[in-house]
């Protein structure tokens, strides 16, 4: 499998969805944009009369976009922009922090453009850079909150806490001496990470045991697990022939997630192929450009996965799935990608090039339409800028762009009546500011971004599980090639 090289330059593209945005994240596009031509006037008509006194007309807006201001204009405006930064130092009630008000200046010019560009600074760019690589230094132990402790969800393989003995189901009460109780988790897991090769307390209650138990460790790299299996469809879990693949963010852990979520399903089945895959990219809000490729490409043997189409030529490509040994052992699976209203960007472009290769069918409901890249933009020690660069389309020249992927099989969920009304959002149409696509429709209507939590009550995962066992018919599963 290979993956093109849009630049030389160290740039990170990313298709990263801000996490404000959910409260739990291809469609035939119009052309690329053209730079405006003007039109040509025609025979008959007159040129324009000079207005009285000889003064010109005032250009239109058109007239002016296809016109470049001159520098010197430019320049004027941040003589301005200089001009209230010193009167803002100067006359201001209290003395600012200079650094800070520029800073806030950046971003007010970065997010003015839409609402995926924005300035990081270094703080930001770290952890942002940490979210998309996957790997963090700390103890290796997935936690929730419970009643207000700090809860083992299950310690992760050949990691510090595993190592140690930390067991599923013990509460962390307290971390170098300082209680958790009143923590926010967000706080409790910031405390538990850090540098390599430094150490931490634990201090840990274990039902059965008396008195708390006390844990040094030392932190290492971990990588956070991007993909869960689950084998489904029987009796009880586990006992299904149906393989479940729960792929949570396109960090650069998803691809081997996936790889090693197929090895691992193999193995236990004794090489004998599953009846059929899910793959859940429901709530995934995307992560790299490159990971969505690899993963389609874990399910073709060929053709475009995604086409993205920048102002510069550099920022335009296509890029292609290769045959491989994965795609070769996965030919003749049957496969359904669950999406939802918190389904975004590189879920989009997976689902896309998924549904018009007509390798899988979708199910759910539609996704939330995130159709940009943005470029991480490194600016040293000062942070970073995340510029949105390119839009991008799907196999079949779709955007969906402020529109989303419609589902071939659109399968709701039952809301619980404390959520109904809330459970829904509107995707990118919805953002201020979200960029338009010229002639193309954007959706005026919420989408669902619930899923419960016991997989019983799951509906669209039952229903999915259902249509490969055979419970279910649709003409739109198994897809047909056109």
């Amino acid at each position: 499998m290979r993956f093109p090289t849009i630049r030389a330059t160290a740039l990170t593209l990313a298709l990263l969805l801000p996490a404000s945005t959910l409260f739990a994240q291809e469609t035939a596009p119009a052309p690329a944009e053209e730079a405006p031509v003007p039109a040509e006037q025609a025979p008959d008509q007159a040129p324009a009369e000079p207005a009285p006194g000889g003064e010109q007309p005032e250009p239109t807006p058109e007239e002016k976009a296809e016109k470049p201001r001159d520098p010197l204009e430019v320049y004027a405006d941040l003589n301005l922009f200089g001009e209230i930064f010193d009167r803002i130092r100067a006359e201001y009630v209290d003395a600012p922090d200079e650094q800070e008000l520029i800073r806030a200046a950046i971003q007010g010019m970065l997010t003015s453009l839409d609402p995926h560009s924005g300035y990081l600074p270094p703080a930001d760019y770290d952890e942002m850079r940490e979210d998309t690589s996957g790997e963090f230094g700390g103890l290796g132990i997935e936690v929730t909150m419970e009643e207000g402790i700090v809860k083992v969800v299950s310690p992760i393989d050949d990691t510090p806490a595993a190592r140690a003995g930390i067991l599923a189901n013990d509460l962390i009460v307290a971390i170098d001496g300082v209680s958790v109780q009143g923590m926010v988790l967000d706080d409790a897991v910031a405390k538990m990470r850090g540098p390599l090769g430094t150490s931490v307390k634990i201090t840990v209650a274990r039902e059965g045991v008396p008195d708390p138990l006390e844990f040094e460790l030392t932190r290492a790299t971990i990588a956070m697990r991007a993909v869960r299996w689950s084998m489904e469809g029987g009796e009880a879990e586990g006992e299904g022939d149906v393989a479940v693949l729960r792929l949570s963010r396109f960090s650069e852990q998803a691809f081997v997630g996936i790889q090693q979520a197929i090895k691992d399903i193999y193995a236990e089945r004794k090489d004998v192929p599953p009846k059929g895959i899910i793959l859940d990219l429901r709530n995934n809000p995307g992560g790299l450009v490159d990971q969505s490729v690899y993963v389609a490409d874990a399910f073709l043997k060929q053709g475009a996965v995604v086409l993205t189409r920048g102002r510069v030529p550099e920022e335009s490509a296509r890029y292609d799935a290769q045959p491989d040994a994965l795609d070769a052992q996965l030919a003749d699976v049957p496969l359904v990608v669950l999406i939802n209203g918190g389904s975004a960007s590189a879920s989009e472009i997976v689902a896309g090039a998924l549904q018009d290769h007509k390798r899988a069918t979708v199910v759910g409901t539609r996704s939330f339409g995130k159709g940009s890249v943005q470029s991480i933009i490194s600016l040293g020690p000062d942070g970073a800028m995340r510029l949105t660069t390119a839009r991008y389309y799907t196999p079949n020249n779709r955007s969906i762009q402020a529109l989303g992927i419609t589902p071939d099989i659109e399968i709701k969920q039952t809301v619980p009546a404390e959520l109904q009304g809330r459970d829904e959002i509107i995707g990118e149409a919805g953002l201020a500011g979200h960029i338009t696509v010229e002639g193309q429709e954007e959706t005026t209507v919420g989408s669902s971004v619930y899923v419960p939590a016991d997989k019983a009550e799951d509906a669209q995962l039952q229903y999915a599980i259902r249509l490969i066992d055979g419970g279910e018919t649709n003409a739109a599963y198994p897809p047909k090639a056109e």
